[in-house]
């Protein structure tokens, strides 16, 4: 629960708050409809809600700060922290930590201060055809056998070349830095990511993954048509699963946490989602604490999830039956207590489109899976030259 002062504190003369909150995509539609509650609570705060597309969210918030026109209180995506936090676009919080999956704790902390509380989690399993593959492996070298099995006249795993995730989750498994310690420079030719790498690129030169994975329309229909029997995915899968694969796919088919390069198992994987951050320019900080702690009542949370289909970031709220008894989302909850946070940079989204590109020039024989690390090492050194200069100059 968050740390809340008393509200006259962010009060104006006049006794009433009238507080603005941005909300993206799905999850700025249903905000709405969590509200009524907290303002029949605290009958002298009124929140205002405005949506905005994700396509548009990140510019839309930096347009904002330099034009001084944040919100009180935003969502904001986990790999988006840091920089905001460089920007110093956003107030310092306190809260407890206790009831949250720790690695997606993380993700709102830098330097030892919490800027964000998670809303909802976001992680990346399996999902695959339980009638082929009665027991999913739990290990890489199982995982690839079983690969080898199914695959016959088609591909065994969907993975999109124009996907960052696939290399990244595989490199989370085997704990890769990605950068180095100071966040400085690129680490990709270290041996754990090299390990993954080597892994992700054999998967498409052994046939097992399909290079043209981008260019398949209907992904479900293809699933359907036994075009592959396993993909990386997220949470959202589960509901477009249940709804899009025909009747006689249900039940045959399953989700399960990353398999693990090595024991102990399950392997790591991507700890994502969004939080809910205060801007230090907001003028209702008490207010916009108490909105924050009432969205992240495990009961809300829950509601929320049957809104939105996002987990939740509290883990007592998996107590609740929706959740407890929904088998597909078990392999997430057992996920998220395996996830790590992405390398704290606000480089990070131009450095994951460049692991990206380098993974397509190696699977495809462009450049041998050495000169795609080395190239990546250099984009990406050369994409923190700044953060160098700053840090250098500070010093």
């Amino acid at each position: 629960m968050l740390a809340i002062c008393s509200l006259a504190c962010g009060r104006r003369d006049s006794g009433a708050v009238t507080l603005k909150i941005w909300g993206f995509g799905r999850e700025g539609e249903v905000l709405r409809q969590l509200l009524p509650e907290f303002e029949r609570q605290h009958p002298d705060i009124h929140v205002r809600v405005q949506q905005i597309p994700w396509t548009a969210a990140h510019e839309k918030l930096l347009t904002a700060f330099v034009g001084d026109a944040t919100p009180d209180v935003a969502q904001i995506g986990n790999t988006w922290i840091a920089e905001f936090v460089a920007l110093g676009a956003l107030a310092p919080l306190t809260a407890d930590s206790a009831d949250y999956f720790p690695g997606i704790w993380k993700t709102n902390v830098l330097e030892g201060t919490l800027y964000g509380v998670p809303w909802y989690v976001d992680t990346r399993v399996l999902f695959y055809r339980s009638d082929l593959i009665p027991k999913f492996p739990t290990l890489w070298t199982d995982w690839r056998e079983t690969m080898q099995q199914v695959h016959h006249d088609h591909s065994a795993i969907l993975l999109a070349l124009n996907e960052w995730a696939g290399p990244i989750v595989l490199g989370m498994g085997v704990h890769a830095p990605f950068l180095t310690p100071d966040g400085l420079h690129g680490d990709f030719e270290e041996p754990h990511f090299r390990r993954a790498f080597a892994f992700y690129v054999d998967l498409f030169r052994s046939g097992l993954a399909p290079l043209n994975g981008a260019l398949i329309a209907n992904r479900y229909q293809s699933f359907a048509n036994g075009e592959f029997d396993m993909t990386l995915s997220g949470p959202w899968d589960i509901g477009e699963f249940s709804r899009r694969l025909p009747a006689s796919l249900q039940g045959k088919w399953m989700t399960a946490p990353m398999p693990a390069p090595d024991l102990p198992a399950p392997g790591m994987s991507l700890a994502g989602g969004s939080s809910l951050s205060i801007f230090r320019r907001s003028k209702n900080q008490a207010a916009a604490r108490a909105l924050i702690a009432y969205l992240s009542e495990p009961a809300v949370q829950v509601q929320f999830y049957t809104l939105t289909g996002d987990l939740p970031a509290r883990e007592s709220a998996w107590s609740d039956p929706v959740l407890d008894t929904n088998r597909y989302a078990a392999a997430f909850r057992e996920q998220l207590r395996y996830v790590m946070p992405t390398p704290q940079v606000p480089e990070w989204e131009q450095i994951v489109t460049a692991v990206a590109r380098y993974a397509d020039e190696a699977v495809r024989g462009g450049m041998t899976e050495d000169q795609a690390l080395v190239a990546l090492d250099r984009d990406v050194d050369r994409m923190l030259e700044k953060r160098r200069w700053l840090v250098a100059h500070a010093r």
